[in-house]
């Protein structure tokens, strides 16, 4: 392809983007911060979905400073619904880098946005690009699928050999005069017509440059050739109901919702019926031997992770007041209506939105 050709392609885009461009709180500052947080919060999450959580996220913490001086516990409960709860950790931590390595000021260079906690590539170019106007070429999954079907790349884009093709275009036809344009544009075109599914090739402005469609091969790209293996967990959640307190323990092990409050737990290898759970040791250490406590099947969930399926069945055990009951190894008793407070994973918060 000729490089006009890549000329009238981020001509097109920009174009297409002025008209059809969303109007979102983060494209009206090229403040570094707001763009940050918006970048992140818009990882592995749909613009409708995010947009809430930015603006409630930015009205409790509205700069680096307010950000970096708050309890993790604050930052995980803002986040709460999300999900990829390390996202949230990593921009804590990486706001008290910020503070303590370049005077609480957003860094400017390419190398030192890098360096932060949790920022990759992709989100250090879009900063560099969206809030300095830099020519750094960003490439999320919209870019990629936009790219590698305008191209027709071959090579499969989960491969290292795919991605630095892919980067390499993409670095081609960025406009170096205005790659805040450029960059968001292209992203919201793979984002609203060249979607994985159903694209908008009827509607696509790019169509005379597509090879893909040329080809009527849009279907077949990108092409990937790794396979995600997805691992199933049993999850048995006991809501306890106790003179109107229940009991929560923080996650600490190094696993997911890390440092987020749940209910006691019993996790199992297999499926299994209530009455199997009794026959634990986990169930036994949690109840004793307690025959009075009412148990109560309450929900039948099944979660999905990136790369875990999560079947959960939640239990609502109802202690008679007369019961002498504690739980220890860091359960906290709290009152009911107190478990707001208290940053829970997505899953926790499905079953309190119900019950």
């Amino acid at each position: 392809m000729e490089q006009s050709n890549f000329f009238a392609i981020s001509n097109t885009l920009q174009h297409w983007y002025e008209k059809n461009k969303r109007e979102l709180p983060w494209r009206e500052t090229n403040d570094p911060y707001i763009i940050w947080i918006s970048e992140v919060i818009l990882q592995q999450t749909r613009v409708n979905q995010g947009y809430d959580y930015f603006v409630r996220f930015i009205r409790r913490f509205p700069n680096i400073k307010a950000l970096a001086e708050a309890s993790e516990e604050d930052v995980l409960k803002q986040w709460q619904g999300l999900g990829y709860y390390s996202r949230a950790r990593n921009l804590h931590a990486a706001a008290k880098q910020i503070e303590e390595c370049f005077h609480g000021e957003f860094p400017k260079k390419y190398p030192d946005i890098l360096s932060l906690k949790g920022v990759g590539e992709y989100t250090a170019a879009a900063i560099m690009s969206i809030a300095y106007r830099a020519p750094f070429a960003v490439i999320d999954g919209n870019v990629l699928r936009v790219i590698s079907r305008l191209f027709m790349i071959d090579e499969p884009v989960d491969t290292a050999r795919g991605k630095k093709t892919i980067a390499e275009i993409a670095q081609t036809i960025l406009d170096p005069q205005h790659p805040d344009i450029h960059n968001q544009a292209i992203m919201d075109f793979g984002a609203t017509l060249c979607k994985p599914k159903q694209p908008k090739c009827a509607e696509c402005p790019l169509q005379a440059h597509c090879l893909a469609f040329a080809k009527n091969a849009v279907s077949k790209y990108p092409v990937k050739n790794k396979s995600t293996k997805t691992t199933k967990r049993y999850f048995h959640y006991f809501h306890i109901v106790y003179n109107n307190h229940t009991y929560i323990r923080k996650r600490e092990a190094n696993d997911i919702w890390k440092n987020l409050y749940e209910f006691p737990l019993i996790e199992t290898p297999t499926s299994s019926t209530f009455p199997e759970l009794q026959n634990t040791e986990a169930f036994c250490r949690i109840f004793k031997e307690n025959r009075s406590i009412v148990f109560t099947h309450k929900l039948h969930i099944k979660h999905m992770l990136s790369h875990q399926i999560i079947y959960t069945d939640f239990y609502e055990a109802k202690i008679p007041a007369s019961e002498n009951f504690s739980l220890s190894n860091g359960f906290q008793k709290i009152p009911i209506d107190n478990i707001s407070d208290f940053p829970v994973s997505r899953l926790i918060h499905k079953y309190l939105e119900k019950f």
